[in-house]
């Protein structure tokens, strides 16, 4: 997985700042010789992260195997009513026009179909659908590249293939009852459900040799936190309208405007900013005047660093005064 790296101008902070970081497998030791905090007493972390050249990290929430398992149940059941169906529309025009001619036909046919659809069903459906089966999509997960990109037709082959060594060991059926005949068998799952656990991105033997991963269908992206000391841009930022949904291009835009601010000069980045936020003047109903510089800064502020949950920033020395057009007291322009 790609790591985030940042400017050290920009004083970013690390994306995993905050949280509580890991000390290898072992404990810590304390004073009076005792370990604590083992591997195995930490919580299950079903997390992971994926930082983009843009230095945009994207947080996916993985799918463990009680999320992953009626996906696979459903998918079976919709393969099996494929097959069904196709078998009675084949019996059906094969009979209505000569089965004694077309018979050997229908029946090659048929297997061959069986076989495809056993098979490829899953690669085909996470190829052309975004990573998505029946069954993932009905479970709100998908598969994705262990680097954030859609899988691609190679790699959802592979993963589907090695299903069947995920599905070890088989379990006799006539072990449930004697009058079961020992040619009967059920798929354990074992393998996969060991290598799930024991892997930290939870990949089943398909997952792991088709460098892929399962996650749950949703995904937050953030950028490194870069710290912002002009008093202006918390207060401004409170004035961008709550129902202001950024884009995923402009979340790139100033991931890339706030990490290179640096290296311009006031004029270039001047210009630069007035070019995009010009559109988001009338949007806003901001003064024209207001600091094009400093409304990319609220911007990123408002999409990187506010905590929605938390009061509305305190206006400080800047209370009275407003970005808003035709305001009786603009905002200072320093």
């Amino acid at each position: 997985m790609s790591t985030a790296t940042t400017n050290p101008e920009s004083s970013s902070q690390s994306p995993r700042a905050g949280r509580k970081s890991g000390t290898g497998t072992g404990g810590v030791s304390k004073a009076g010789g005792g370990r604590v905090d083992s591997f195995w007493d930490r919580p299950l972390d079903t997390t992971t992260e994926v930082v983009t050249p843009e230095n945009i990290a994207f947080e996916y929430q993985l799918a463990g195997p009680f999320r992953r398992l009626p996906a696979y149940l459903i998918d079976v059941l919709v393969r099996y009513a494929i097959i069904f169906f196709l078998a009675i529309a084949l019996m059906f025009i094969v009979g209505m026009i000569a089965w004694g001619t077309l018979g050997a036909f229908a029946i090659g046919f048929g297997l061959v179909s069986y076989f495809l659809i056993s098979w490829f069903y899953g690669a085909g459906m996470e190829t052309y659908f975004n990573g998505r089966t029946v069954g993932k999509w009905s479970c709100g997960i998908r598969v994705i590249d262990v680097d954030g990109c859609p899988i691609t037709g190679r790699r959802a082959i592979i993963r589907n293939l090695l299903r069947i060594a995920d599905l070890a060991p088989l379990a006799a059926l006539s072990s449930l009852g004697e009058d079961v005949p020992p040619v009967f068998f059920i798929p354990t799952g074992m393998v996969g459900l060991v290598c799930v656990i024991c892997t930290s991105r939870m990949q089943r033997l398909g997952d792991i040799a088709a460098g892929t991963m399962v996650i749950i269908d949703e995904k937050t992206w953030r950028l490194p936190t870069a710290k912002v000391d002009d008093p202006r841009v918390a207060p401004l930022a409170s004035f961008i309208p709550g129902d202001y949904a950024i884009s995923r291009s402009m979340a790139r835009t100033l991931a890339v405007y706030v990490e290179r601010r640096h290296y311009l000069t006031p004029a270039r980045r001047l210009e630069i900013a007035r070019h995009l936020t010009l559109p988001l003047l009338d949007r806003f109903d901001f003064d024209p005047k207001v600091d094009a510089d400093l409304l990319m800064m609220a911007l990123y502020h408002k999409t990187f660093i506010a905590d929605p949950s938390q009061e509305p920033a305190d206006l400080g020395v800047l209370a009275g005064y407003s970005p808003l057009r035709n305001a009786a007291n603009p905002m200072p322009a320093s």
